[in-house]
């Protein structure tokens, strides 16, 4: 099992619809996915409807050293199975800080579901934040793929999170930590900024960024309120194409496939 932490400090920047929507699309294709909702809001597990629990969450594992896989539960979805979030999580950013060993204790505590055999990939939704959870996160996973909106403060954002891998490195809490993708969200074709500043990371980041570019639609924020993924909310609309393609995309970077670059979206305002 891979662990790809999906993690942005800058909150706003779609960081849980992605990783909602890439799980979910991956399952299309038949790979087992295990979502771990590590954000104390619980949007991901709101956002495939389902209510917060107590004991739900990774809270016990990670403070208590119950067994995590106690906490997955299964979805709708085939091959989608979640560990859902509790606004309990918020304590243990506190406690797991108090700790000695609060960098390694998420990885520890996911290395039984990573030799169970059970998930191809685990992806965590990490809070807006540069707390524990979220540099556990870190310390715990073999990738990082990282959103940013298609704007000015988005650059801000991304050099930031760079920092922040080179750090983790360097302390020697995750030496191998790879920062394997950046995705481009809420893009407007029609706008200059966010042409410019695609223009710009793909400069910089020429091999990391993603190809793909996930538009800006009504339909990706109305989703969660219904309680599902955009494939099926809306899947023949903007938002369930770019997923789907940035699900191939994903595929294809690790399978050593030669990638192609999606055909141009639709600049309809429509969703």
């Amino acid at each position: 099992m891979r662990i790809v932490a999906i993690s942005n400090q800058k909150g706003g920047v779609g960081k849980t619809t992605t990783a909602l929507n890439l799980a979910a699309c991956l399952t299309q294709k038949g790979v087992r996915v295990l979502l771990v909702d590590l954000d104390p809001q619980a949007n991901a597990t709101s956002g495939l409807g389902l209510a917060q629990e107590d004991g739900g969450s990774l809270y016990s594992a990670l403070v208590e050293g119950t067994d995590p896989r106690q906490a997955i539960r299964s979805t709708r979805l085939p091959n989608l199975s979640i560990i859902r979030s509790h606004q309990e999580l918020a304590g243990c950013e506190i406690e797991l800080a108090q700790a000695g060993n609060h960098m390694a204790r998420l990885r520890d505590v996911l290395a039984p579901l990573r030799d169970s055999g059970h998930f191809d990939y685990a992806i965590l939704d990490t809070p807006p934040s540069l707390g524990v959870l979220m540099t556990g996160a870190l310390a715990a996973a073999d990738e990082l793929l990282v959103p940013i909106q298609c704007e000015y403060f988005g650059l801000e954002g991304l050099s930031k999170i760079v920092n922040v891998v080179q750090q983790i490195r360097e302390c020697g809490a995750n030496p191998n930590l790879l920062l394997e993708g950046i995705v481009m969200t809420m893009y407007d074709s029609r706008a200059n900024l966010a042409n410019q500043v695609v223009n710009d990371v793909r400069n910089y980041f020429a091999e990391t960024c993603y190809q793909t570019l996930i538009p800006r639609t009504v339909r990706l924020g109305e989703a969660p309120s219904f309680g599902k993924s955009i494939i099926e909310y809306e899947p023949s609309g903007r938002g369930a194409q770019a997923y789907r393609a940035l699900a191939e995309e994903f595929l294809a970077r690790r399978s050593g496939a030669p990638i192609q670059a999606p055909g141009p979206l639709p600049t309809e305002v429509a969703a």
